[in-house]
């Protein structure tokens, strides 16, 4: 397998692609370099995958409450009517260590009235897995809810089958992603066993979620299993898209206004100097071997 990464947008990955068989398969959608907007860079959403720190999806009412202390949140892209995905995505690392198949990427965020901390990232690749592991520290003056994840754009290949356990489903009122409750999974909604990709377009947060998933691509024959220390994801499937989104994450969209508040639904309150660590594992399994 090979990877490239961008550490100027994100330290995010601008391909993640399979060697075999004498050819090249692209598992996750390849950045190319006509999707750069007019500083040169290109726009994150346009790569393979990019971290989600030190919050993941969107928070509402302009930020949150934590500790009697109002923190708020400013809009991050122009399109979104509320701050999304943290700053990690949108920020350029600095590359400590790079071999053959590992790197090591920084970052240093200071946001006096928001959020400070000191994140790393480490890609690793072994024969057919790649190995993601994120680390976020506080280094703010106050406790504040952390939450850590991955955002990748997988490649629809045609038919795509998902196993993905998971309970419940956090609705929303069809008009923006923000949840207003959480049901049972409906039946088409249901990957507790490998099932097609609905062409209906999804953009939910499944919870609990035993952090095991697997997506086959029957035309490739090939299957991604994946591991990740977390008890959330995302699920993306854009109306007609070629690709769709499954973010391994800690926490649901809109996590620090839910019942129960940030940590009661998955965010990591970090003391000044805590330190929160997630890994996440992609293997790729050749079906026709």
């Amino acid at each position: 397998m090979s990877v490239a990464i961008l550490p100027e947008v994100g330290g995010g990955l601008a391909a993640f692609e399979w060697l075999a068989r004498g050819e090249t398969i692209a598992l996750m959608r390849p950045y190319s370099p006509a999707d750069a907007v007019p500083t040169g860079l290109p726009d994150p959403n346009w790569l393979a995958c990019y971290p989600l720190l030190p919050w993941s999806n969107r928070i509402g009412d302009g930020g949150f409450v934590s500790e009697g202390r109002r923190v708020a949140l400013a809009l991050n892209r122009r399109d979104d009517a509320f701050p999304i995905h943290g700053s990690g995505w949108q920020r350029a690392w600095q590359v400590e260590e790079h071999a053959p198949h590992a790197a090591l990427l920084t970052l240093q965020e200071t946001q006096p009235e928001g959020y400070s901390y000191r994140a790393s990232q480490r890609y690793a690749l072994d024969d057919s897995t790649l190995r993601v592991d994120l680390s976020i520290t506080n280094t703010g003056d106050w406790t504040m809810p952390f939450g850590l994840g991955l955002h990748p754009f997988f490649l629809r290949h045609g038919e795509v089958l998902l196993r993905a356990p998971a309970g419940k489903v956090w609705i929303n009122d069809g008009h923006t992603p923000m949840p207003v409750g959480q049901v049972e999974v409906p039946e088409a909604w249901d990957f507790r066993d490998l099932r097609l990709l609905p062409d209906e377009g999804v953009n939910h947060a499944f919870q609990p979620w035993n952090g095991e998933a697997d997506i086959v691509w029957p035309q490739l024959g090939l299957r991604l299993r994946l591991h990740a220390q977390a008890d959330t994801f995302v699920l993306y499937t854009p109306e007609d898209g070629d690709f769709f989104c499954f973010e391994p994450v800690d926490h649901p969209i809109n996590a620090v206004h839910l019942p129960g508040g940030a940590v009661a639904n998955g965010m990591t309150a970090l003391r000044p100097g805590e330190t929160l660590s997630r890994r996440f594992v992609f293997e790729v399994i050749d079906e026709d071997a």
